[in-house]
């Protein structure tokens, strides 16, 4: 019997009950405010290992061949006039939604820098390792009022690995997306390409394509509390001209938004919107994310910076803000939750962690597909690595 809170979907999917497996009554894991308003816990500035690029094919290079360089406009003035609908759709090129990468880029880079890391084998064995976006989602779970999500988890060789399921919810709003979305996708990209040069001191190129294939990812070592964290996320660009050039606070994050005129307006977009741009910031150590604000023709007017550690500051006063310490207290919960539940080592076992707003956090067991993520040949790769001078067995037994 599996157990209580399986979504119906994995019912098809046989799976063998492991000795550790949840109890029947499955723990859950509560997402009120209130629940996490304690102190800001440990987050250990992020320092970076790595970095990794994906081309215009989506294929991996472990290099940084794909970053570009932050190359403002000399003026924030009258003459700003970004077309962002230009090149729709003829010079788009979206990235294949339809494939699901997992954490298959991480792990490639992983496999090739796992003798390097500080603190030896020992120390990933005892991390988590996932995408910043998987972790930017758990930061504002406690005010997000739309969109639920899934993650799976299973532990290997003691490392536990987070790694994103599209709730069929989100699904179906993909294949549905209304073309005025689309379009605004492919608006934040260009705002990106009018901000960005290929070369330190060179000069942005609005005329060429936008890939969205096309990313540079650094890899990122911290710790939350007492859970080493390591993740990777995309970066727009590095400030060639920052205080200081050392990763991750020479890059730079870039947004775009609709232009706001009410007071009403600026107070739903610090509630809502700079939450969102304070967790993804926030979580690799980005000191500054640059907003274009556009008007309704699609043309941007005006640039704004808002530094990472002052955003709190716009909903400080506001009761119904968002709160940092709340947020990273709650990721931290939720890291110790799922610690202490997924316990048995087996990278074909999956803990499937699910949330809808105003619910708990639930858990269900699987096995095998469709849920495991782990790929074999990272899996063999790493098992056949193992320093195991006591086994007289071959790797593959």
């Amino acid at each position: 019997m599996e157990p209580r809170g399986t979504k119906r979907r994995a019912e098809k999917t046989e799976v063998a009950e492991p000795p550790n497996s949840l109890p029947h009554a499955a723990p859950s894991l509560p997402t009120k405010p209130a629940l996490y308003s304690g102190p800001f816990p440990f987050y250990r500035r992020p320092s970076e290992l790595g970095c990794f690029s994906l081309d215009s094919q989506r294929q991996y290079h472990g290099d940084a061949r794909a970053l570009r360089y932050y190359s403002p406009p000399p003026t924030n003035g009258p003459g700003l006039n970004f077309d962002l609908r230009d090149g729709y759709p003829d010079r788009y090129h979206p990235r294949d939604e339809e494939v699901r990468e997992g954490l298959d880029h991480l792990l490639r880079w992983l496999l090739e820098h796992r003798d390097q890391l500080e603190g030896g084998p020992g120390w990933l064995a005892g991390a988590v390792v996932t995408w910043r976006g998987h972790l930017t989602k758990l930061l504002i779970t406690p005010y997000e009022q739309q969109e639920g999500w899934q993650l799976a988890a299973s532990r290997f060789q003691g490392t536990l690995y987070l790694s994103e399921v599209e709730t069929p919810a989100a699904r179906a709003q993909r294949l549905a997306r209304p073309p005025l979305l689309r379009q605004l996708m492919y608006m934040g990209y260009k705002f990106e390409q009018y901000m960005c040069a290929d070369k330190p001191g060179g000069s942005p190129d609005p005329s060429g394509e936008v890939n969205t294939n096309v990313a540079f990812c650094s890899v990122l070592r911290s710790r939350l509390g007492s859970y080493p964290l390591l993740f990777s996320g995309e970066v727009d660009c590095m400030a060639p001209r920052a205080a200081s050039t050392q990763p991750p606070t020479c890059y730079v994050e870039l947004k775009t938004s609709k232009e706001l005129h009410s007071p009403g307006q600026w107070r739903a977009f610090y509630r809502h919107k700079l939450l969102k741009w304070w967790a993804q910031s926030f979580l690799p150590g980005i000191p500054h994310v640059v907003a274009g604000f556009r008007n309704p023709e699609g043309f941007v007017r005006s640039l704004r910076t808002f530094p990472t550690m002052e955003m709190f500051e716009h909903v400080r006063n506001d009761r119904h803000g968002w709160s940092p310490s709340v947020c990273v207290n709650f990721c931290a919960a939720f890291l110790s939750f799922a610690q202490s539940t997924v316990v048995q080592d087996d990278p074909r076992l999956v803990h499937l962690f699910s949330w809808e707003p105003g619910g708990p956090v639930t858990v269900s067991v699987h096995r095998d597909a469709p849920y495991a993520f782990l790929p074999t040949w990272y899996v063999e790769a790493m098992t056949a690595d193992l320093p195991s001078p006591s086994k007289t067995t071959s790797p593959k037994d």
